[in-house]
Protein backbone atom coordinates (compact mmCIF):
# COMPACT_ATOMS: atom_id res chain seq x y z
CA UNK A 1 0.00 0.00 0.00
CA UNK A 2 1.77 3.60 -0.90
CA UNK A 3 2.17 5.43 1.58
CA UNK A 4 0.02 9.11 2.05
CA UNK A 5 2.12 12.18 0.16
CA UNK A 6 2.38 15.30 2.76
CA UNK A 7 2.14 18.41 1.48
CA UNK A 8 3.36 21.25 3.40
CA UNK A 9 3.16 25.12 2.38
CA UNK A 10 6.81 26.23 1.70
CA UNK A 11 6.25 29.08 3.58
CA UNK A 12 6.51 27.89 6.31
CA UNK A 13 9.93 26.95 6.18
CA UNK A 14 10.85 30.76 5.21
CA UNK A 15 13.37 32.25 7.09
CA UNK A 16 11.07 36.14 7.19
CA UNK A 17 7.70 35.53 7.34
CA UNK A 18 5.50 38.59 6.80
CA UNK A 19 2.21 38.95 7.87
CA UNK A 20 0.24 41.05 5.61
CA UNK A 21 -1.53 44.09 7.56
CA UNK A 22 -4.75 46.39 7.00
CA UNK A 23 -3.67 49.78 6.83
CA UNK A 24 -6.22 52.19 9.07
CA UNK A 25 -8.67 54.12 7.19
CA UNK A 26 -8.13 51.71 3.83
CA UNK A 27 -11.89 51.69 3.24
CA UNK A 28 -14.60 54.41 4.76
CA UNK A 29 -18.46 54.46 4.52
CA UNK A 30 -20.65 57.34 4.36
CA UNK A 31 -24.64 56.59 4.77
CA UNK A 32 -26.29 59.36 2.79
CA UNK A 33 -24.31 61.39 0.01
CA UNK A 34 -25.66 64.84 -0.33
CA UNK A 35 -24.01 68.03 -0.34
CA UNK A 36 -21.39 66.88 2.68
CA UNK A 37 -21.38 63.08 1.82
CA UNK A 38 -20.11 64.10 -1.62
CA UNK A 39 -17.56 66.61 -0.08
CA UNK A 40 -16.40 63.63 2.26
CA UNK A 41 -16.02 61.02 -0.28
CA UNK A 42 -14.46 63.61 -2.54
CA UNK A 43 -11.69 64.38 -0.06
CA UNK A 44 -11.05 61.08 1.41
CA UNK A 45 -10.69 59.28 -2.34
CA UNK A 46 -8.27 62.07 -2.81
CA UNK A 47 -6.08 61.17 -0.25
CA UNK A 48 -5.97 57.36 -1.70
CA UNK A 49 -9.22 56.28 0.88
CA UNK A 50 -11.65 53.57 -0.56
CA UNK A 51 -15.04 54.69 -0.09
CA UNK A 52 -18.68 53.26 -0.38
CA UNK A 53 -21.70 55.44 -0.16
CA UNK A 54 -25.39 54.13 0.49
CA UNK A 55 -28.28 56.14 -0.75
CA UNK A 56 -31.84 55.29 -1.32
CA UNK A 57 -32.05 55.10 -4.91
CA UNK A 58 -29.85 54.63 -7.79
CA UNK A 59 -30.90 57.99 -8.88
CA UNK A 60 -29.95 59.48 -5.64
CA UNK A 61 -26.56 57.75 -6.47
CA UNK A 62 -25.84 58.98 -10.16
CA UNK A 63 -26.58 62.53 -8.84
CA UNK A 64 -23.92 61.96 -6.11
CA UNK A 65 -21.13 61.10 -8.57
CA UNK A 66 -22.65 63.48 -11.34
CA UNK A 67 -21.47 66.20 -8.51
CA UNK A 68 -18.48 64.87 -7.32
CA UNK A 69 -17.40 64.92 -11.00
CA UNK A 70 -18.43 68.69 -11.87
CA UNK A 71 -16.55 69.76 -8.54
CA UNK A 72 -13.70 67.64 -9.87
CA UNK A 73 -13.74 69.56 -13.34
CA UNK A 74 -14.17 72.73 -12.12
CA UNK A 75 -10.48 71.56 -10.38
CA UNK A 76 -9.53 70.92 -13.63
CA UNK A 77 -10.36 73.94 -15.33
CA UNK A 78 -8.23 76.13 -12.63
CA UNK A 79 -5.04 73.80 -12.92
CA UNK A 80 -5.22 72.60 -9.34
CA UNK A 81 -5.99 68.48 -11.05
CA UNK A 82 -5.47 66.42 -13.74
CA UNK A 83 -7.71 63.63 -15.87
CA UNK A 84 -6.04 61.05 -14.77
CA UNK A 85 -6.18 61.82 -10.66
CA UNK A 86 -9.81 62.44 -11.71
CA UNK A 87 -10.10 58.95 -13.21
CA UNK A 88 -8.38 57.94 -10.37
CA UNK A 89 -10.96 59.11 -7.60
CA UNK A 90 -13.31 58.22 -8.76
CA UNK A 91 -12.48 55.12 -9.11
CA UNK A 92 -11.65 54.12 -5.54
CA UNK A 93 -15.68 55.77 -4.87
CA UNK A 94 -18.77 53.14 -4.56
CA UNK A 95 -22.40 53.70 -4.22
CA UNK A 96 -24.29 50.99 -3.38
CA UNK A 97 -28.36 50.46 -2.22
CA UNK A 98 -27.08 47.71 0.23
CA UNK A 99 -25.45 48.24 3.96
CA UNK A 100 -23.88 45.36 3.92
CA UNK A 101 -21.21 46.76 1.49
CA UNK A 102 -19.88 48.66 4.47
CA UNK A 103 -18.52 45.16 5.84
CA UNK A 104 -14.72 45.89 6.02
CA UNK A 105 -14.80 49.60 6.89
CA UNK A 106 -12.83 50.77 9.36
CA UNK A 107 -14.97 53.78 9.68
CA UNK A 108 -18.60 55.04 8.87
CA UNK A 109 -19.90 58.50 8.67
CA UNK A 110 -24.21 58.99 8.57
CA UNK A 111 -24.53 61.98 6.59
CA UNK A 112 -27.81 62.03 5.94
CA UNK A 113 -30.24 65.42 4.52
CA UNK A 114 -32.73 65.13 7.04
CA UNK A 115 -35.68 66.67 4.80
CA UNK A 116 -34.83 63.20 2.60
CA UNK A 117 -35.13 60.62 5.23
CA UNK A 118 -36.25 62.47 8.51
CA UNK A 119 -33.62 64.40 10.91
CA UNK A 120 -35.33 62.72 14.06
CA UNK A 121 -33.39 60.74 16.83
CA UNK A 122 -35.91 57.99 16.32
CA UNK A 123 -34.80 57.90 12.59
CA UNK A 124 -30.89 58.26 13.36
CA UNK A 125 -31.06 55.70 15.91
CA UNK A 126 -32.14 53.06 13.09
CA UNK A 127 -29.57 54.09 10.79
CA UNK A 128 -26.59 53.25 13.34
CA UNK A 129 -28.45 50.20 14.38
CA UNK A 130 -28.33 49.17 10.68
CA UNK A 131 -24.47 50.05 10.06
CA UNK A 132 -23.38 47.98 13.60
CA UNK A 133 -24.91 45.14 12.17
CA UNK A 134 -22.83 45.03 9.36
CA UNK A 135 -19.70 46.47 10.23
CA UNK A 136 -16.83 44.45 12.84
CA UNK A 137 -16.70 45.50 16.23
CA UNK A 138 -13.88 48.05 15.80
CA UNK A 139 -15.30 50.36 13.09
CA UNK A 140 -15.70 53.79 13.68
CA UNK A 141 -19.13 54.60 13.50
CA UNK A 142 -19.47 58.50 13.41
CA UNK A 143 -22.56 61.11 12.90
CA UNK A 144 -22.11 64.61 11.17
CA UNK A 145 -25.58 65.59 12.40
CA UNK A 146 -24.06 69.05 15.09
CA UNK A 147 -27.12 69.52 16.69
CA UNK A 148 -28.05 65.85 17.98
CA UNK A 149 -25.66 64.65 20.20
CA UNK A 150 -23.64 61.46 19.61
CA UNK A 151 -24.20 60.12 23.13
CA UNK A 152 -27.86 59.73 22.80
CA UNK A 153 -27.57 59.24 19.43
CA UNK A 154 -25.44 55.98 20.21
CA UNK A 155 -27.52 54.98 23.77
CA UNK A 156 -28.86 51.71 22.30
CA UNK A 157 -25.97 50.61 20.44
CA UNK A 158 -23.91 47.32 21.93
CA UNK A 159 -20.55 49.54 21.04
CA UNK A 160 -21.21 52.91 22.05
CA UNK A 161 -17.25 53.29 23.01
CA UNK A 162 -16.97 53.30 18.80
CA UNK A 163 -19.18 56.13 18.45
CA UNK A 164 -18.20 59.79 17.52
CA UNK A 165 -19.27 63.19 16.61
CA UNK A 166 -17.52 65.19 13.79
CA UNK A 167 -18.34 67.75 11.56
CA UNK A 168 -17.14 69.07 8.07
CA UNK A 169 -18.21 72.47 6.50
CA UNK A 170 -19.92 73.00 3.57
CA UNK A 171 -19.45 76.74 3.71
CA UNK A 172 -16.29 75.73 1.44
CA UNK A 173 -15.24 72.33 -0.28
CA UNK A 174 -11.97 73.11 1.11
CA UNK A 175 -12.27 74.23 5.16
CA UNK A 176 -9.58 72.80 6.62
CA UNK A 177 -11.00 72.19 9.55
CA UNK A 178 -13.29 69.51 11.12
CA UNK A 179 -15.03 69.67 14.48
CA UNK A 180 -14.68 66.29 16.34
CA UNK A 181 -16.52 65.64 19.16
CA UNK A 182 -16.24 62.67 21.96
CA UNK A 183 -19.45 61.33 23.82
CA UNK A 184 -20.09 60.30 27.33
CA UNK A 185 -19.36 56.82 26.03
CA UNK A 186 -16.40 57.52 23.11
CA UNK A 187 -13.18 55.51 23.99
CA UNK A 188 -10.26 57.08 23.82
CA UNK A 189 -8.84 54.73 21.57
CA UNK A 190 -11.91 55.56 18.92
CA UNK A 191 -11.21 59.29 19.52
CA UNK A 192 -7.93 59.32 18.48
CA UNK A 193 -8.15 56.85 15.40
CA UNK A 194 -10.45 60.17 14.18
CA UNK A 195 -8.47 62.76 14.91
CA UNK A 196 -5.98 60.63 13.12
CA UNK A 197 -8.18 60.28 10.26
CA UNK A 198 -8.73 63.86 10.49
CA UNK A 199 -5.04 64.53 10.01
CA UNK A 200 -5.52 61.99 6.76
CA UNK A 201 -7.25 63.83 5.15
CA UNK A 202 -5.30 67.02 5.65
CA UNK A 203 -7.90 68.93 7.75
CA UNK A 204 -7.05 70.46 11.66
CA UNK A 205 -8.57 68.70 14.12
CA UNK A 206 -10.67 71.48 16.34
CA UNK A 207 -11.64 69.34 19.96
CA UNK A 208 -15.07 70.00 20.88
CA UNK A 209 -17.22 69.30 24.02
CA UNK A 210 -20.46 67.98 23.49
CA UNK A 211 -23.29 70.14 22.83
CA UNK A 212 -25.77 71.16 20.55
CA UNK A 213 -24.37 72.99 17.54
CA UNK A 214 -20.71 72.87 18.57
CA UNK A 215 -19.02 76.07 17.94
CA UNK A 216 -19.58 76.26 13.78
CA UNK A 217 -23.24 76.38 13.53
CA UNK A 218 -24.01 78.01 17.09
CA UNK A 219 -22.13 80.94 16.37
CA UNK A 220 -23.67 81.06 12.83
CA UNK A 221 -27.18 81.48 13.64
CA UNK A 222 -27.15 84.26 16.11
CA UNK A 223 -24.54 85.83 13.25
CA UNK A 224 -27.67 85.16 10.48
CA UNK A 225 -30.46 86.09 12.75
CA UNK A 226 -29.17 89.59 13.74
CA UNK A 227 -28.08 90.13 9.80
CA UNK A 228 -32.17 89.56 9.04
CA UNK A 229 -32.87 91.76 12.17
CA UNK A 230 -31.22 94.36 10.70
CA UNK A 231 -32.53 93.82 6.98
CA UNK A 232 -35.94 93.95 8.79
CA UNK A 233 -35.68 97.10 10.18
CA UNK A 234 -34.00 98.65 7.08
CA UNK A 235 -30.62 99.24 8.60
CA UNK A 236 -29.38 98.13 4.74
CA UNK A 237 -29.55 95.23 2.13
CA UNK A 238 -28.49 92.03 1.98
CA UNK A 239 -25.60 92.92 -0.71
CA UNK A 240 -24.27 95.26 1.48
CA UNK A 241 -24.41 93.77 4.76
CA UNK A 242 -22.61 91.10 3.01
CA UNK A 243 -20.01 93.28 1.91
CA UNK A 244 -19.34 94.66 5.23
CA UNK A 245 -18.29 91.32 6.99
CA UNK A 246 -16.74 90.08 3.87
CA UNK A 247 -14.56 93.66 3.63
CA UNK A 248 -14.91 94.70 7.47
CA UNK A 249 -14.13 91.22 9.12
CA UNK A 250 -12.44 89.40 6.33
CA UNK A 251 -14.77 86.45 5.88
CA UNK A 252 -14.64 84.76 2.71
CA UNK A 253 -18.43 84.92 2.65
CA UNK A 254 -21.37 87.13 4.09
CA UNK A 255 -23.86 85.52 5.96
CA UNK A 256 -26.61 85.85 3.61
CA UNK A 257 -24.33 84.03 0.83
CA UNK A 258 -23.71 81.76 3.56
CA UNK A 259 -27.04 80.59 4.67
CA UNK A 260 -28.28 80.27 0.65
CA UNK A 261 -25.27 77.81 0.11
CA UNK A 262 -25.79 76.06 3.41
CA UNK A 263 -29.78 75.40 2.71
CA UNK A 264 -32.41 77.91 4.62
CA UNK A 265 -34.52 74.69 5.95
CA UNK A 266 -31.18 73.01 7.10
CA UNK A 267 -30.79 76.33 9.03
CA UNK A 268 -33.73 76.57 10.26
CA UNK A 269 -33.97 73.06 11.42
CA UNK A 270 -30.63 73.53 13.47
CA UNK A 271 -32.01 76.77 14.99
CA UNK A 272 -35.03 74.87 16.08
CA UNK A 273 -32.87 71.83 17.88
CA UNK A 274 -30.59 74.73 19.37
CA UNK A 275 -33.20 77.11 20.54
CA UNK A 276 -35.30 74.03 22.40
CA UNK A 277 -31.68 72.83 23.90
CA UNK A 278 -30.66 76.39 25.32
CA UNK A 279 -34.09 78.11 25.54
CA UNK A 280 -32.45 81.08 24.46
CA UNK A 281 -34.01 83.40 21.96
CA UNK A 282 -30.91 84.32 19.70
CA UNK A 283 -31.65 80.95 18.55
CA UNK A 284 -34.54 80.98 17.43
CA UNK A 285 -35.54 81.68 13.99
CA UNK A 286 -35.86 84.42 11.94
CA UNK A 287 -39.70 85.32 11.04
CA UNK A 288 -37.32 86.74 7.61
CA UNK A 289 -35.62 83.21 7.38
CA UNK A 290 -39.24 81.14 7.81
CA UNK A 291 -40.87 82.93 5.22
CA UNK A 292 -38.27 81.99 2.75
CA UNK A 293 -38.34 78.72 3.95
CA UNK A 294 -41.98 78.69 3.39
CA UNK A 295 -41.67 79.79 -0.25
CA UNK A 296 -39.75 77.20 -0.80
CA UNK A 297 -36.80 80.10 -1.71
CA UNK A 298 -33.92 77.42 0.05
CA UNK A 299 -30.41 79.13 -1.42
CA UNK A 300 -28.93 78.09 -4.10
CA UNK A 301 -29.61 74.11 -4.29
CA UNK A 302 -33.34 75.81 -4.96
CA UNK A 303 -32.14 79.37 -7.49
CA UNK A 304 -33.44 81.17 -4.65
CA UNK A 305 -32.88 82.63 -1.43
CA UNK A 306 -31.42 85.62 0.03
CA UNK A 307 -30.05 86.16 -3.47
CA UNK A 308 -31.36 84.15 -6.99
CA UNK A 309 -29.27 82.13 -8.67
CA UNK A 310 -28.74 81.15 -12.34
CA UNK A 311 -28.66 76.94 -13.73
CA UNK A 312 -25.24 76.66 -12.65
CA UNK A 313 -25.60 78.08 -9.08
CA UNK A 314 -23.92 81.52 -10.13
CA UNK A 315 -25.10 84.14 -8.08
CA UNK A 316 -27.24 86.72 -10.10
CA UNK A 317 -28.97 89.46 -7.98
CA UNK A 318 -30.87 89.64 -4.08
CA UNK A 319 -33.84 88.81 -4.06
CA UNK A 320 -36.89 91.03 -3.24
CA UNK A 321 -35.74 92.92 -0.02
CA UNK A 322 -38.57 94.03 1.82
CA UNK A 323 -40.32 92.35 4.41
Amino acid sequence: MPSEVIYEAIEEFGLIKKEKSKTLFSKIGIVGCGIVGQNIARVASFYGIEVVFIEVSEDKIREAYRNIGKVLDQRIEHWGLTSGEKRAILSRIKGSLDYKDLSGCDFVIEAIRAVDRGGKLKERKQIFKKIEDVVDADCIIATNSTTIVITELSSELAHKERCVSIHFLISSSEAKMVEVVKGLYTSDEAYAKVCKFVQLINRKVIPVEESAGLIAVRMFVVILNEACEMLMEGISTVEHIDETMRIGFGMRIGPFELGDKMGLDKIVRWMDNIYNEFGDVRYKPSPYIKRLVRAKQLGEIAGKGFYNYDEDGIRIRPTDQKC
